[in-house]
């Protein structure tokens, strides 16, 4: 049929390059579009040309266009250009593909049609599991290492759905982390396809999407679920989101980092409460910030709660991408269209910019955070104040109640035959990763020229510290060793010993027992320091209690100190062969200094180092099926169950037991699984049961493509909080028989027995990094509704896409005012037309005790005599 806006098709025009069709939305002639934010231009552009009257109505088109008035009313369909997979949760959504393919295969219908209708990138690169640490020297030995854990991934992902699936590029293991592929490659700022270019925009399934923001790109994370929903042709709905202006203003100081930079706007826009909302920078402090600085800034998104933080292209965007392999003709019709439809920004021109709040970035000096969440900021200045109050302070989210006279004392330990001792506030972890901040040249050359600077003023690092480099790319090893300072990380133990997630997700090498007895000798408040973005509590080492998250060249620097009790303003980092004291000014490289060596060295080389490697890509495919010849030996890779039954299942649910009784705030980290597999847990079970030993256990990452141990470690936290047992742990009480038992368990002789499930909650369920496991696992275990006071809104949507109801209770109401105990049967009818919000009626089969427990469980009082005289 005819396009509803057709009238808008225009024709870019010029002699430099072949003329290209577009929608121009100055055809429009309505003054409403002069003031969108830029940002919601992209959202209008393509609900423009994604206007088909089904997915995407005229009235998604108007509503974007009375932004002013619609904002946090509207609901709108938006179609990205692209999605974007991390091998974690896009692994398990090429095995969900194949699985509908073989359903549908033996429905009789053509396996073949099952294809990702938008254009998707898988890039395998969070499977890394790091083993070992200090050891790897050899780029081949590093890729035979992770080879051999990525065995069965390499046969699935790039030998067989590679060549069955159309409409999908799969990028091996160690070309890059996710993120920089993004970045670096796959990023186009403007797309060409079906006859029109037209903005590039992404929703991708790895937390760090949001980089994307800082090079004019509209993009932003969303769970496993949804991405499949988008692959499939399905586009995102989202309420049109209010939009927050950050204009910058004033000059850097020049002992500032950009990570610096990043915490604080970060906390700037926490105190603005932007929870949900779009930022957009604006104002003359912009241009002061490279395309790097921009994309990092733009990845703190998920810690100061927003769901885009967005730099429009302007001539430093463009300046970048003339340092990035991109052809002159790409740069001319990019400048060109992004001009013709006023997507570009111009710095010059403010007297049609809206006021919006001001941020001086003079006021910005070096900071860390923790030592338990990221939005304790701690001035560099005052680190060791700080520290000690912790150590004062009741147990809590800054505190650890040390007692005063516990405070100094110092643990004696052997390591490799040296004596060394340990105390509060020593540091244990000292982990440059893969988040973040490595794709800024800027913090990690600032890194490296420190550490050149600490070698030749004589610092190390003491050997019992696990030190360790993961670069998010394969160019940042380069433009490191390119630049010369490669050499004195490693002489401070920062190796670099893989690409991908690495310490942030609990793969680190193990602490040396002598370290660890000694932290449990003297109850210590040992220190990890991590250039990331996040560090939740035990997600590094169960013994490491304090966490601080900071800009690579301090990593380094407090690596050198041992400790994160120094004022680095004024104690020295340590003393030299000759005596002399050393401090941390003494060894800081200027910012004029790394400016030069990023300007001269790294920016056009990185990016051409990459697009060589990307090019000569070479791994065998096999014969093209259109089956996946599942191995039923894999403990990998495994054909989900969620297709069992393509026939629709009875909506209502009738006398439902709780699996789980939880609090408030339970997040994903509590649900899905994550980490190691404990050696006691139902997935460690499993797989002893397949002949494994716990040296071949891997992690849950690593397994993330079997269901059967996806299920087994849903709600395996340690950390969870379960009512019906009253103490932390993954267990669970089984109603009928009153046993305690793990979840998984429970949930698998309720499901032997015919018994649906439920789950009850409190506030925030869900919260936390979106993962769909956290909706996929509590669906497999037979879990059909959560009852909770409110939800986060991706986990909601995730157990809307798995068929698992999101029930809310009325305002005001909870489970300790309706007196729920846990232990009562529930029975919820679902009509067949449901709609928004609509009130239902819960009908509670409450058993207050365990005489009432033991009469159901034997089917009424008169049974229950009658058994009991027969014993």
């Amino acid at each position: 049929t005819e396009h509803p806006f057709g009238h808008l098709i225009d024709t870019l025009l010029s002699e430099q390059y072949e003329e290209r069709r577009y929608f121009n939305l100055q055809k429009l002639s309505d003054v409403r579009y002069e003031k969108l934010p830029f940002c919601m231009r992209v959202l209008l552009e393509s609900a423009i040309r994604k206007c088909d009257g089904f997915y995407i109505k005229t009235d998604d088109v108007s509503s974007i266009l009375d932004w002013q008035t619609q904002q946090n009313q509207a609901e709108v369909a938006f179609s990205p250009a692209r999605v974007l997979l991390q091998d974690f949760t896009g692994i398990p959504a090429m095995v969900d593909l194949a699985a509908m393919r073989d359903a549908l295969a033996k429905q009789g219908v053509d396996p073949n049609l099952v294809n990702p209708r938008c254009p998707t990138d898988l890039i395998v690169d969070h499977s890394l599991n790091k083993l070992h640490f200090k050891i790897y020297s050899n780029r081949k030995r590093q890729q035979t290492f992770k080879w051999y854990f990525n065995a069965c991934f390499s046969l699935f992902c790039l030998q067989w759905c590679s060549k069955a699936f159309k409409n999908i590029n799969v990028v091996p293991p160690d070309i890059n982390a996710v993120h920089q592929v993004n970045l670096e490659y796959l990023c186009q700022v403007v797309q060409e396809g079906e006859g029109f270019i037209y903005p590039d925009s992404v929703v991708g399934t790895d937390s760090h999407t949001t980089m994307i923001n800082g090079l004019g790109i509209l993009g932003w994370g969303v769970g496993g679920i949804e991405s499949e929903a988008v692959m499939l042709g399905q586009p995102v709905s989202l309420t049109l989101p209010q939009v927050v202006g950050c204009k910058l203003v004033g000059t850097i100081n020049p002992l500032a980092t950009s990570i610096d930079i990043v915490l604080g706007i970060t906390k700037h826009l926490r105190q603005a409460g932007i929870g949900g909302k779009f930022v957009e920078f604006f104002g003359p402090g912009v241009q002061q910030l490279s395309a790097p600085d921009r994309t990092t800034i733009a990845n703190m998104c998920p810690e100061y709660n927003a769901t885009v933080s967005f730099f429009p292209v302007d001539d430093v965007t463009l300046q970048h991408f003339k340092h990035t392999s991109c052809s002159e003709e790409k740069l001319v019709v990019l400048e060109d269209y992004l001009k013709a439809i006023k997507l570009f920004r111009s710095y010059s021109d403010q007297s049609d910019e809206p006021q919006y709040s001001e941020m001086n970035l003079s006021s910005i000096v070096p900071h860390v955070s923790g030592p338990k969440r990221p939005q304790d900021r701690v001035a560099v200045t005052c680190m060791k104040e700080d520290f000690i109050n912790c150590l004062n302070e009741k147990v809590g989210f800054k505190g650890f109640h040390i007692s005063k006279e516990k405070q100094a004392t110092q643990v004696p330990f052997l390591h490799e035959g040296a004596e060394y001792n340990l105390g509060h506030g020593s540091v244990v972890i000292a982990a440059i990763i893969s988040c973040t901040n490595n794709c800024n040249p800027s913090v990690m050359l600032a890194a490296g020229l420190l550490a050149k600077k600490a070698v030749e003023a004589g610092l190390t690092v003491k050997p019992y510290i696990r030190t360790s480099l993961v670069p998010g790319s394969g160019t940042v090893t380069h433009y490191l060793n390119t630049s010369g300072v490669l050499p004195y990380l490693r002489k401070l133990g920062f190796e670099v010993v893989g690409y991908g997630c690495a310490t942030c997700v609990g793969n680190t090498a193990p602490l040396p027992e002598s370290v660890v007895d000694a932290i449990k000798q003297g109850d210590l408040v040992a220190c990890g320091v991590l250039s990331g973005n996040r560090h939740l509590e035990g997600r590094l080492c169960d013994c490491v209690r304090a966490n601080y998250l900071a800009s690579p060249p301090l990593v380094v620097a407090y690596a050198i100190a041992g400790t994160v009790s120094i004022n680095l303003e004024i104690e020295p980092l340590g003393v030299n062969s000759e005596g002399k004291d050393v401090y941390l000014r003494d060894i800081w490289p200027s910012k004029e200094e790394v400016n030069h060596t990023e300007e001269n060295i790294v920016i056009a080389s990185m990016f051409k180092e990459l697009r060589s490697r990307m090019e000569v890509r070479d791994y065998n495919k096999s014969a093209e099926s259109a089956l996946f010849p599942w191995d039923p030996k894999s403990t990998y890779i495994r054909c989900p169950s969620f297709f069992s039954k393509l026939v629709c299942t009875p909506q209502s649910i009738e006398g439902a037991y709780p699996l789980l009784f939880l609090g408030d705030k339970v997040t994903t980290d509590h649900i899905s699984p994550a980490g190691s597999i404990a050696r006691v847990s139902a997935a460690a079970k499993y797989l002893q049961s397949k002949r494994l030993t716990p040296r071949e256990f891997n992690s849950y990452g690593a397994r993330r493509g079997n269901d059967a141990v996806m299920t087994r470690g849903t709600f395996a936290s340690i950390k969870l909080q379960n009512r019906l047992i009253g103490k932390t742990g993954p267990k669970t009480l089984h109603i009928p028989s009153g046993q305690t038992l793990d979840v998984f368990e429970a949930a698998e002789r309720y499901q032997r027995d015919g018994v649906p499930l439920i789950i009850l909650a409190g506030k925030e369920y869900g919260s936390g990094s979106s993962r769909d496991w956290a909706a996929k696992g509590p669906y497999l275990m037979g879990v059909r509704a959560v009852i909770a006071e409110s939800f986060e809104k991706i986990h909601r949507n995730h157990l809307v896409g798995m068929g698992i109801a999101p029930l809310q209770f009325l305002p005001g109401q909870n489970a300790d005012s309706l007196e729920l105990c846990g232990k009562e049967r529930f029975t919820i009818n679902l009509p067949q037309e449901l709609t928004p919000r609509q009130q239902l009626t819960v009908q509670v089969e409450r058993l207050t005790n365990d005489m009432d427990v033991a009469f159901f469980r034997h089917g009424g009082i008169l049974k229950y005599v009658a058994r009991s005289l027969l014993l």
